[in-house]
């Protein structure tokens, strides 16, 4: 199944693509929270389609909103891809980096990105996220995606001075108003080809600037499951961005920072695509 979120920002509603239409799952009576994962919803979710899709409206027009409700937690990974490692001159991780992304940076995948205030360095980050279906803690690799309910297009912004040059952990300059645009659909693990291989980009003004595959990534998503699960309990609904791969602004020489005006557009292929125009 693909989940999307619909309408106005906090009046969103949750809806479904089902045989290729994009309908309104309102009746179906939860949205796409912690309670909804927890309580086995993708399961029930896709029993009662069976017998009530095609009563269903369609979703036509409406501005998509992030593809599940605001989690408890938006949990990045840092330097996960090889050539982005190198682009950065750092070495590889022997351990998952991991930091926060606030949660109200999320966004709709085409709502706009508002460069922050004293912002000189506002870079973009194509990246695969995962959703958590079910509570995590002290997970085995062999078990981690029993525990994973689907995947995502996250766009990672960051704001590099803030992350790098301002003194303590990256997570003051990732987690700014608008810095985490998701979805716009939840595809569960089941629709997923292969998450180990997906060919993912990202466009500025309609210039290429990363052109990769998850296939680069260093630490895959059953290990990071079971890493992150050692350290702190991973709730149902919550957020886990994988890394960017290599042709951020910042990698470039000189780097090429994002300004107004600017059109960013990005996708992973089977999770659809976001757009959003940079003020």
């Amino acid at each position: 199944m693909k989940l999307f979120r619909f309408g106005e920002p906090g009046q969103e509603k949750p809806g479904v693509v089902w045989n290729g239409n994009h309908l309104d799952a309102s009746a179906f009576g939860e949205d796409y929270g912690e309670t909804f994962f927890e309580r086995n919803g993708l399961a029930r979710l896709s029993a009662w389609l069976q017998t009530h899709a095609s009563t269903l409206p369609e979703v036509k027009g409406a501005r998509f909103g992030p593809c599940f409700q605001r989690p408890s937690k938006i949990i990045c990974i840092g330097l996960n891809y090889t050539k982005h490692a190198f682009e950065s001159k750092m070495p590889l991780p022997s351990e998952p980096i991991i930091f926060f992304k606030s949660t109200t940076a999320l966004t709709g995948p085409n709502d706009g990105v508002v460069i922050p205030r004293n912002s000189t360095k506002t870079d973009y980050e194509v990246e695969l996220a995962f959703v958590m279906g079910k509570k995590a803690t002290y997970v085995e690799e062999k078990d981690a995606l029993d525990y994973v309910a689907g995947f995502c297009l996250h766009n990672d912004y960051s704001e590099r001075e803030f992350q790098l040059e301002r003194n303590g952990q990256w997570t003051k300059g990732k987690g700014c108003d608008t810095f985490a645009p998701m979805g716009p659909y939840l595809v569960t693990k089941e629709d997923v080809s292969d998450f180990n291989d997906l060919h993912m980009w990202l466009k500025v003004n309609g210039k290429m600037m990363q052109d990769n595959n998850t296939d680069d990534m260093i630490f895959e998503v059953p290990f990071l499951v079971s890493y992150i699960s050692q350290f702190m309990t991973l709730l149902p609904g919550d957020v886990v961005s994988t890394g960017t791969p290599s042709g951020v602004g910042h990698g470039f020489h000189p780097p090429v920072y994002l300004k107004r005006g600017d059109v960013v557009e990005l996708g992973i292929e089977g999770l659809g695509e976001q757009r959003q125009v940079v003020s």
